[in-house]
């Protein structure tokens, strides 16, 4: 059960269980983290042939790999033979092949099983038949895509349509030319919160007056609570004297080349759900990737991309990215503030969404409908 608002101007949000509850966890892993496309590493990363990562997916441990011949590929983390965790260590490099620890069965890059104490034995054994379980991998904005469904809803259609549904214009996103762009800085934080709270947050500016100081000196409809993303096409607007999107407001890089003239002092923010914050300004884009661990833990990564003759110079980005590793800072204490009271009896119904925060009801339809609820 939800609170009843009393005046139109409140709608009711989640009940507190929703951000406490392991079993609406469980489902959250199954019904979203576990059948949509999840964002799950930067390509880049994996820059030569036997280059890898593991990441969580869900409840599942996802294996991105580049290939011999330098494309990407995904697996289970889950060797055939008794079920041994295949790589333990969060990234690394292989030279021809993955070889479980356990009894040493052992992989091409392309997930075949290529050897096996005695295999040559057993002729019988169908080395593709045994090989790693894959995973479906997509590539776009530079990173790699996984789905762990059977069959996996449309890219297209989820993915890729979030960036046009906020943006209005197919093209827009690709003005920025992400893929193409340098990693300037990362930074990883440990969030004591549920995943939702982080999305909720992300998703209004009703609270940038409250604990965001820096982000509004640089975007000051913010300061009004001004709800960007609920508005298709809207940038917010640098304010007059503001040079660029920097702690303080001053320069900062030559505008991304193919960044139109209408989105240049602007600041765009794509959520793609479940687990993907986009911002995009005039001469970088940040990107957040959310790993939820439990239901009062998630991992978040951001990176921070510029332009790769920025990045190769040596220049100097701590004033770009002090702006937003600030707004992630202040973001994440309000979150960890909120995350116990979710528990509270005072908030077993649930409180309640002002008129500058009501498309995050929109989330929460979105995320019963997946879980199979009906509406309240």
């Amino acid at each position: 059960m939800t609170t009843t608002p009393v005046s139109p101007s409140l709608i009711p949000t989640l009940p507190g269980r929703y951000y406490t509850d392991p079993e609406v966890f469980r489902r959250e892993q199954e019904a979203l983290l576990e059948s949509m496309w999840f964002c799950a590493v930067r390509g880049a990363d994996l820059n030569r042939p036997g280059a890898f990562r593991t990441v969580r997916v869900g409840r599942e441990s996802v294996l991105v790999i580049r290939d011999r011949t330098g494309a990407l590929r995904a697996f289970l983390n889950v060797c055939r033979h008794r079920g041994a965790r295949l790589c333990t260590e969060e990234s690394g490099e292989v030279r021809r092949s993955l070889q479980c620890p356990y009894h040493a069965w052992t992989y091409g890059l392309d997930g075949r099983l290529v050897a096996a104490p005695n295999l040559t034995k057993m002729p019988d054994v169908d080395r593709d038949r045994y090989g790693l379980v894959k995973v479906a991998l997509r590539e776009w904005l530079g990173y790699a895509w996984v789905c762990l469904a059977d069959a996996p809803p449309s890219f297209e259609d989820t993915v890729q349509h979030a960036a046009v549904e906020r943006l209005g214009d197919p093209a827009a996103i690709e003005h920025y030319g992400t893929e193409r762009l340098a990693l300037g800085k990362r930074v990883t934080y440990d969030v004591r919160a549920n995943w939702k709270l982080i999305v909720e947050n992300f998703m209004e500016c009703y609270h940038c007056a409250t604990i965001h100081p820096e982000l509004t000196e640089v975007l000051p409809e913010f300061a009004d609570g001004y709800a960007a993303q609920s508005y298709v096409g809207h940038g917010a607007e640098f304010g007059a004297g503001v040079e660029g999107f920097t702690v303080d407001g001053s320069a900062g890089f030559g505008r991304l080349p193919e960044v139109a003239e209408e989105q240049d002092r602007r600041y765009y923010a794509i959520t793609v759900r479940p687990n993907v914050f986009v911002n995009l300004v005039p001469d970088h884009v940040i990107l957040h990737r959310m790993f939820p661990l439990a239901e009062d833990r998630t991992v978040v990564e951001c990176d921070w991309l510029y332009a790769p003759e920025v990045v190769a110079s040596g220049a100097d980005v701590s004033k770009s990215a002090e702006l937003f590793h600030r707004v992630n800072v202040q973001d994440f204490a309000a979150c960890e503030r909120t995350q116990p009271a979710m528990s509270s009896r005072a908030y077993r119904r649930g409180g309640v969404l002002v008129p500058a925060e009501h498309h995050i009801g929109a989330f929460h339809g979105w995320l019963r409908e997946k879980l199979g609820e009906q509406a309240p």
